[in-house]
């Protein structure tokens, strides 16, 4: 057995994923698109390759002028409705960007990507990579007072992994063979095969043993409770008192309110009504510059058309590739992101720089000639009609598609853009497959293999329906593969494989942006999508 303790597993860990952050919050909606981002863990997911600079880092938690002031009031902007309160059932981004201050798992992630302990304090790993064993942190306790134990732990992964069900609730937990607890203290994991990813799956919820009730009275161990939720108007959580670490959260309450229309959004941070402005659209952005504090930065997000590779006459790669040809990205970047967006050509951000396989953003040149040539080969030489399904509530995703349609149809395709109420697009298109093609943003993770095993064959999260054997075999590789030099080629490679498949349209990496009221100081962005309220201040 190899042990590692708190300070040398922190360390190890940040070693082997060698997260380079961008500060970051997946996200999207006016500006980005993620929930507009699906987030597929069960479900529905910079600028240069390189680490966030120290300006950046310091825009994003610079305290405001002024002594902190406790307690206090925060409204926080949100794009969408919550689809499920319950964190284990829970499939868009949007929804656990909200739980995020409610739940925690045994490990928690910082804004630079790192995993830290939470309701861990240390653990062990086999020599074969096969068992995980956890000492659970003493003294935690949940919001309904309970004090956490291996129980719980032992509860919620075997949930999450379908031990009793055979049916995973997330896909990060397929390869667990078995969760047991075997003191109060201490929790054993084992997988069926190595997986180099599986840390970054238990930052997955705990929830109190046999606790039924998730989806109506959701229970934590977060710096924050549940108070209420109203849909379509939001989720209102409340400080912990009994949170386990100490001085947190400042806030005595926090309300999510959904306000899909971008222009209302601007209204509500303008008159006061709203103190946080997440996702903001750029334009926008500058106009509240003066009256509000601003943040832009790249995000580990990754805006697509999304083509149904079973469909006609998307099951053609010829047509794939020629739709990739006829865009132009650099042309959606400024017209949608103003600029503030990085160019892709696969489904991987620069943010996460040791996996990023550079270069496949120039893949598909802008060629209208070899595109109609692809087309007449795959026999459509005057093009074809399709249709554009696209999250309405996502401005971004609607912008983006409209220039989109217009250099397809240089090409003789004529598209229908598609309006979608968020629950249909989560329902009909992410769930049930049901479309011809669509513009979303996929949140990003701390580890390529969440974000790239959704194009696995029989991946439950294959809502592109994208089926290739070498790209199987390569990513269950990659996973498997403990030397870190041969897993950064694997990864590099199946990214590679998405790109000359034409799987998708990759468009970019857009900037998320924030807007705050001008007295809320320690705001922190992060590399995934999520709202953390814990350490958000007022001053005076």
């Amino acid at each position: 057995m190899k042990n590692t303790k708190s300070s040398k597993w922190m360390a190890g860990f940040a070693v082997t994923l060698l997260l380079l952050w961008i500060l970051s919050a997946c996200g999207e909606g006016n500006n980005g698109g993620s929930n507009g981002t699906a987030s597929p863990s069960q479900s529905a997911e910079a600028t240069a390759s390189e680490p966030a600079s120290a300006s950046a880092s310091a825009a994003a938690a610079s305290p405001a002028s002024g002594q902190k002031v406790e307690g206090g009031k925060v409204t926080v902007l949100i794009l969408q409705d919550l689809d499920f309160l319950d964190p284990h059932l829970a499939v868009a981004a949007g929804t656990n960007e909200v739980l995020f201050n409610l739940f925690e798992g045994l490990l928690k992630p910082n804004e630079k990507g790192e995993l830290l302990p939470a309701l861990a304090e240390s653990y062990d790993v086999s020599s074969d990579g096969l068992i995980y064993t956890f000492k659970i942190r003493s003294g935690v306790k949940f919001h309904n007072g309970q004090t956490l134990t291996s129980t719980d732990v032992k509860y919620s992964y075997a949930r999450l992994a379908g031990l009793d069900t055979g049916k995973p609730l997330q896909t990060s937990f397929e390869g667990v063979k078995s969760v047991e607890a075997p003191d109060d203290s201490t929790v054993v994991i084992t997988l069926k095969e190595r997986s180099s990813s599986f840390l970054t799956a238990l930052t997955s919820a705990v929830i109190p043993n046999g606790y039924q009730d998730s989806n109506k009275n959701p229970v934590g161990t977060g710096p924050f409770k549940f108070k209420s939720y109203t849909p379509g108007q939001g989720m209102v959580v409340e400080k912990f008192a009994g949170y386990w670490q100490k001085g947190v959260p400042s806030l005595d309450e926090v309300d999510f309110r959904i306000i899909t229309d971008p222009q209302a959004g601007l209204l509500a941070l303008k008159s006061g009504e709203v103190d946080i402005y997440p996702r903001i659209g750029t334009e926008q952005l500058e106009e509240v510059s003066k009256d509000f504090n601003t943040i832009s930065v790249p995000q580990n997000l990754v805006q697509l058309v999304v083509l149904n590779n079973d469909r006609k006459p998307f099951n053609d790669v010829r047509v794939r590739q020629a739709l990739n040809y006829a865009i132009n990205k650099d042309e959606i970047i400024d017209g949608v992101a103003l600029g503030k967006g990085t160019k892709l050509g696969s489904n991987l951000s620069p943010v996460l720089a040791k996996y990023y396989q550079e270069g496949l953003e120039d893949t598909y040149k802008t060629d209208l000639e070899k595109s109609k040539s692809l087309l007449k080969e795959a026999g459509y030489p005057n093009g074809f009609e399709t249709t554009l399904s696209v999250p309405s509530n996502y401005q971004f995703h609607v912008d983006t598609a409209q220039i989109v349609a217009a250099q397809l149809e240089q090409i003789g395709v004529k598209v229908k853009i598609e309006p979608v109420e968020w629950a249909v697009w989560l329902d009909r298109i992410y769930k049930g497959r049901d479309y011809d093609s669509t513009i979303i943003g996929l949140d990003g993770k701390l580890d390529p293999y969440q974000i790239l095993n959704k194009y696995l064959s029989d991946s439950p999260n294959d809502f592109f329906n994208y089926k290739n054997p070498e790209f199987d075999s390569t990513l269950k590789a990659a996973v498997a593969e403990s030397d870190d030099a041969k897993r950064v080629e694997l990864y590099k490679k199946a990214q590679t494989i998405l790109t000359q498949d034409a799987a998708a349209i990759y468009i970019m990496d857009p900037n998320t942006n924030i807007a705050l009221n001008k007295k809320l100081a320690g705001y922190k962005t992060y590399p995934l999508y999520v709202q953390d309220l814990s350490s958000v201040y007022f001053t005076q």
